[in-house]
């Protein structure tokens, strides 16, 4: 059993047993309960009514946040000629072509997102035993594989929410730091919640979404009332 700190425990204590909170209600408390020395991500959580084994039933996307992540996202940008070129003047953190991909193929994978022009991907997909465990191969579904490679970097940096179902039906995803205002923690959880409600499959039955939880890194869940998102 997982042993709990002196902090979580009072935190725990100030958490109303059984309650289900707002959004706006759930992010006033993360803000209240006791804090840490580092600025904690606040995470949206989704258990999903959804069959993870089914291929029919994957559940995928991304969202642009309000107010940003609130994290510094270092961006690799697959590409060559103007659409490099593209990428640098708009930012990304790292830019190249057969030079990148061997670097990757070394073990290089100090970025936080990648992005690619199709032309590119007929290379960069022979990389998927090096991004695909750490998330990183782009996909056409979350905009990283664009020949507008400017547009892209600048909606990575500007701060988005990536979705995707696990093996065990759930998505989880930051929509912020406990040093937001409650507002914008309440209106980056709104859009992400959204977001995944647009992404429910046409083959999905019942009850698409079952439970919505908002934690920061170092506090307990916090159920929300999901009935103001979603039709139960």
């Amino acid at each position: 059993m997982q042993k709990r700190s002196k902090r979580y425990k009072k935190a725990a204590e100030m958490v109303p047993a059984g309650k289900v909170f707002s959004l706006e209600e759930a992010a006033e408390l993360l803000r209240k309960l006791p804090g840490t020395k580092f600025n904690q991500t606040v995470t949206l959580s989704f258990r999903m009514g959804v069959d993870p084994k089914k291929s029919d039933q994957m559940v995928r996307g991304t969202c642009p946040l309000p107010h940003g992540s609130g994290k510094t996202v270092r961006v690799a940008v697959f590409a060559q000629g103007s659409a490099a070129e593209a990428a640098k003047a708009a930012g990304a953190d790292i830019v190249g072509n057969e030079d990148l991909i061997a670097k990757v193929k070394d073990g290089f994978l100090d970025f936080d997102v990648a992005i690619a022009t199709p032309a590119a991907m007929n290379e960069v997909r022979k990389l998927g035993k090096q991004l695909g465990p750490r998330g990183l191969m782009p996909n056409p579904r979350t905009g990283t594989v664009t020949d507008d490679t400017a547009g892209a970097v600048k909606a990575v940096k500007a701060g988005r929410a990536d979705f995707k179902l696990d093996k065990n039906g759930n998505i989880a995803s930051s929509v912020g730091k406990t040093s937001f205002e409650v507002n914008q923690i309440a209106e980056n959880a709104t859009s992400l919640i959204e977001a995944v409600v647009r992404a429910r499959p046409a083959s999905a039955r019942g009850r698409y979404v079952e439970t919505i939880t908002l934690a920061a890194t170092m506090s307990p869940a916090l159920r929300i009332d999901v009935s103001k998102y979603i039709k139960l």
